[in-house]
C-alpha cells in the first residue's frame, strides 16, 4: 500500500526520513541505451518523472495484483512516442488478467490513442531474449499464487515471495546481487517473507550484496532496520541505483 500508508499514525508512516518514502516495487534495468521495466504499478508515472526516463523499451511482469500491473495505462506516452507496440512479456495468467482489466487496449477497433502491447507468454521453465536481456524466469509462491522472479547475468531480482522449491532456488546461486522482498520485520505473513524468513534464504544464496525491498510500514524505519541486517545485506529505497 506504500508508506506512508493512508491514516496511519506509526513511526514509519511519520518519518521525515526520505527513505521512509515508499511508492509500489518496480525495477529499471539499463544497458547500453536500452530500458528494461519490471512491473508497472500506480505510481509508475511518478516514478518515470522522478528519473526521467525518455524510454521503455519492454516490460516484465512478476505477476497480476495491482500494484505491479494497474499502472499500465500510463505506458501510453511511451507507445506514442515510440510509434511501436510496448513489448509485454509475462505468464499466460498475467496476459489474460492484463486484457482484461485494460480491454479497451486489445480491441479490435481502439479509440486514439489508447496504449498498444506486444504480448510474450513465459513460464519459469523457459529463459528468454528481451530486446536483447537474456533473462532466467524464476518460479516462487506468493501465497498459493506461481508468480516469476528475472536473473539477468549475475543480478537477481524477486519480489512477492514466500516459498521458492529447491530446483528454483538452484537457478538464484551464484548471483553476485540479489535484491528480495520482506514484508513486515518479526510478523508472520501467509504470503509474503518476513524480515528473518528473507534474511534465511539470502544465508542459503551468500551473494556478494543483497537488498530488501517492497517493504510496508510494519517494518519500521529505514535507519533502525538497517541496524538488524548483516553487512551484505542493505535495505533498499526509492530511487536507489545500483551498478552490475
Amino acid at each position: 500500500m506504500g508508506v506512508p500508508m493512508i491514516a496511519c499514525p506509526c513511526e514509519a508512516c511519520t518519518s521525515s526520513d526520505t527513505k521512509d518514502k515508499r511508492l509500489r516495487t518496480a525495477i529499471l534495468i539499463v544497458q547500453e541505451n536500452r530500458n528494461l521495466l519490471i512491473d508497472c504499478g500506480p505510481d509508475f508515472r511518478q516514478q518515470m518523472l522522478r528519473e526521467n526516463v525518455s524510454h521503455i523499451d519492454a516490460i516484465l511482469f512478476t505477476h497480476e495484483h495491482n500494484d505491479h500491473v494497474i499502472g499500465l495505462d500510463d505506458v501510453r506516452p511511451f507507445t506514442l512516442r515510440q510509434k511501436r507496440d510496448m513489448p509485454l512479456y509475462a505468464k499466460k495468467q498475467v496476459l489474460d488478467s492484463l486484457k482484461e482489466r485494460f480491454s479497451y487496449a486489445f480491441r479490435a477497433k481502439k479509440y486514439p490513442g489508447s496504449p498498444s502491447f506486444e504480448l510474450h507468454t513465459i513460464d519459469k521453465d523457459m529463459p528468454f531474449v528481451a530486446n536483447g536481456f537474456e533473462v532466467i524466469p524464476i518460479e516462487a509462491l506468493h501465497g498459493n499464487l506461481p508468480i516469476l522472479g528475472f536473473r539477468i547475468g549475475s543480478f537477481t531480482y524477486l519480489t512477492d515471495v514466500k516459498y521458492m522449491s529447491e530446483t528454483e532456488k538452484a537457478k538464484v546461486r551464484g548471483s553476485e546481487t540479489i535484491v528480495l522482498s520482506a514484508l513486515r520485520n518479526h510478523e508472520p505473513h501467509w504470503s509474503h517473507l518476513n524480515l528473518p524468513e528473507a534474511l534465511a534464504l539470502l544465508e542459503e544464496w551468500r551473494p556478494k550484496r543483497a537488498f530488501l525491498t517492497h517493504l510496508s510500514h510494519k517494518m519500521g524505519r529505514h535507519s533502525d532496520l538497517q541496524k538488524l541486517l548483516p553487512s551484505y545485506v542493505q535495505v533498499a529505497y526509492d530511487g536507489l541505483v545500483l551498478e552490475v
